[in-house]
């Protein structure tokens, strides 16, 4: 990683937004993926998947160290994404699920 050194606030805000720019293109990217995988979950519990949460934090924790960011921060920022992503992903289940409903 090489980051550019400021001469200015200005600047430093410059290179913040590009990469804000950046972050959210693959946040969306990220997110379409996610919303194929409700397709491919049968129930709800699969759509927490509890499991699978645990990996991919100690997975990004480990890359925050390969690259030298604050695993906390990675952590926290991971977290926040998993859980809105699981709501969206429950809406998406939810539509393609629907509870089945029985007449009397």
């Amino acid at each position: 990683m090489q980051v550019a050194t400021c001469s200015s606030l200005d600047e430093v805000r410059l290179h913040i937004d590009r990469l804000d720019r950046q972050l959210v293109a693959l946040i969306a990217e990220r997110g379409a993926y996610v919303s194929q995988a409700a397709g491919f979950k049968q129930t709800l519990g699969e759509v927490a998947a509890p499991r699978r949460v645990a990996q991919v934090i100690d997975k990004v924790r480990a890359l925050a160290l390969e690259v030298g960011a604050e695993p906390a921060v990675v952590e926290a920022t991971w977290r926040a994404m998993i859980n809105a992503f699981i709501e969206i992903e429950r809406s998406a289940h939810a539509a393609l699920h629907p509870p089945s409903q029985h007449l009397h």
